[in-house]
């Protein structure tokens, strides 16, 4: 298996700026493991000095009270280590889920082509798992490889002390095992950073056709889904295998060359305890430190495995921060007030270049007036009601409301004026409340009624047991009708002067199109809209008509001028509606 590319160096000014909010309590977790490395030094000296009192025949109450120390000193130690947990742990969830909100943050404000190429499966790995992978270097890493640093040194320093000879060995076994173990870190990070892809990978794919299960079991396709989904396992088992195999060579390494350190501490304790340099008590001593310099040594292993991760995880959290959107905010901070004209200039657009799917589209809507769209699929019907909201800019010509290139005014001014709905309208796991207000507790309940009220829903409101309090389920538990009602309503509490409606009765049976035609004209009333549909029925709502052939206007004017017009083709349309219905009837 070749290595995979390098990830990006760990930039620490990410870390830092994520810990600087617990400044405070990361100086206590460095002060509650001062006090820990002072009991762990502290405790095999007195050990030492009751082995020595009771083989030299010491008074009793000398080695009563070093036992009783010894015990201080152990609940003392526990006592510490929970301190250290509940302080560390703090840190940790804090640092990382700030680091959460960011990232969900910056992800809102990219660009629909970037999830459109994205799967949500894989946003929510890079959002919690790679942050998740964080979570101990973000509580213990800066405070764990000093506090264990200091550790080693001071048990060197006491070895010293012992024997200069001892204190000689095993520092240099110490300094080989954190050379050899820094050396197979470099070694071992690109392999993270193919593991974590992998699982992105996999979590992508996953939630993408969890999404589509209905479609996949009614098509027959279980077959390719576990078949790809085997495929993707099994590369990130070998990616998996890859980055842990070179980890746990770090483990081999160290816990190697640790095993031959003891041997030489011992042997060596041993010949200067035959010639009498040495008490029982030191060769003990000897024993408990040479064992002692194992842990801040593994314990520095660990972090730098974490280190390992957490460089992975980092470069893909950085090169996910790095992205920007490709739209950004116009100088302008609000459009004209009053009624908005809609106008296209010259307009072409595609996702992919050299495709277009808009062609030089020119339209003029005047404020208050209504424009239907309609047109094959893959006209581009709805891909023109996406550059009005400014989910994407054209690669040519002007888009305006009000008169204004949208372009040249900031995103939130232009949204906070246009609302659309769709025929995948969303609904929340969260009450009714907050499906109409999306989260904003400002809105009062009197507004919320009297807008479910005016679209019909008013029955529907009062039938619930707890009211507005009703929790509706990610899927809502609510019928298509319903449901798109319900996403009326939510724009009438926002009051917009321009409404997309975009096949907004599509999956509807004819009488929940009654329904939400109710609402949809109320919605409709006053105001600037723009409805793209199948269903000829749903144009009733509008004053104009585009007709859409391949990206090019084929036929604008008056809808009630075309539909007399024997010749046009949105009257071929409405011919040809009415056959397919008398033939259905018949």
């Amino acid at each position: 298996m070749s290595a995979p590319t390098p990830p990006h160096r760990l930039n620490w000014r990410v870390p830092v700026r994520y810990l600087r909010p617990y400044r405070r309590q990361v100086l206590l977790l460095a002060a509650i493991l001062a006090a820990t490395i002072a009991v762990q030094l502290a405790a095999p000296l007195v050990a030492s000095r009751f082995i020595d009192q009771a083989t030299g025949g010491g008074p009793m109450e000398t080695l009563v009270a070093l036992a009783a120390l010894t015990v201080a000193l152990a609940l003392l130690g526990q006592g510490i280590a929970v301190a250290e947990t509940w302080v560390a742990e703090r840190i940790s969830w804090g640092a990382t889920n700030a680091l959460r909100e960011d990232l969900a943050a910056h992800l809102l404000r990219l660009d629909a082509a970037f999830h459109h190429a994205h799967t949500p499966g894989e946003l929510i790995e890079r959002v919690d798992g790679d942050v998740g992978t964080l979570a101990r270097f973000f509580s213990r890493f800066a405070v764990y490889v000093v506090g264990n640093a200091v550790l080693m040194v001071g048990v060197l320093g006491l070895l010293y002390a012992i024997d200069w000879r001892v204190g000689l060995g095993l520092t240099l076994f110490v300094a080989t095992a954190l050379a050899t173990m820094l050396r197979l870190r470099v070694v071992a990070t690109p392999f993270s950073a193919a593991e974590r892809q992998a699982a992105a990978d996999a979590y992508g794919f996953l939630g993408e056709y969890l999404a589509g299960l209905e479609d996949i079991r009614a098509s027959g396709a279980g077959a390719f889904v576990l078949r790809r989904w085997a495929e993707l396992t099994r590369r990130w088992l070998a990616a998996k295998i890859g980055a842990q195999m070179r980890g746990y060579s770090m483990v081999a390494s160290s816990q190697g060359l640790f095993g031959l350190g003891m041997a030489f501490a011992l042997a060596l304790s041993a010949v200067l305890y035959r010639d009498g340099s040495l008490t029982i008590g030191a060769v003990f001593l000897v024993f408990r430190y040479a064992e002692m310099l194992r842990q801040p040594t593994e314990q520095i292993r660990n972090e730098v495995q974490d280190l390992q991760q957490a460089g992975a995880s980092f470069g893909r959290i950085e090169g996910l921060l790095a992205r920007q959107p490709h739209l950004t905010d116009g100088p302008g901070d609000r459009l004209p007030p009053g009624p908005l004209a809609v106008d296209l200039d010259g307009v072409w657009f595609g996702y992919q270049p050299g495709t277009p799917v808009l062609r030089g589209v020119t339209l003029h809507l005047p404020p208050h007036r209504v424009l239907g769209i309609v047109g094959r699929t893959g006209s581009g019907k709805t891909t023109l009601t996406r550059l009005l909201p400014r989910f994407y800019d054209p690669d040519a010509g002007v888009v305006c409301l009000g008169g204004v290139d949208l372009r040249t005014v900031s995103l939130a001014a232009v949204r906070s004026r246009l609302g659309l709905v769709t025929q995948e309208a969303q609904l929340f796991n969260a009450s009714v409340r907050h499906n109409l207000t999306l989260f904003d507790d400002e809105v009062p309940d009197d507004r919320l009624v009297d807008v479910l009220e005016s679209v019909g829903m008013g029955e529907w409101l009062r039938a619930l047991p707890l009211g507005l309090d009703t929790t509706l389920g990610a899927g809502g538990g609510l019928s298509a009708g319903q449901t798109q009602v319900l996403a009326c309503a939510r724009l009438l509490l926002r009051d917009p002067d321009v409404v997309i409606l975009d096949e907004p009765s599509s999956r509807l049976d004819p009488v929940t199109e009654r329904l939400v035609h109710g609402a949809l004209g109320r919605l409709l009333a006053g105001r600037t809209g723009i409805v793209v549909a199948h269903r000829l029925s749903t144009f009733a709502f509008a004053d104009d008509i585009l007709v859409l052939e391949r990206g090019e206007v084929i036929e604008h004017g008056p809808r009630l001028d075309l539909a007399a017009t024997p010749g046009s083709h949105y009257a071929a349309m409405l011919r040809l509606a009415a056959g397919d219905a008398a033939e259905v009837a018949r």
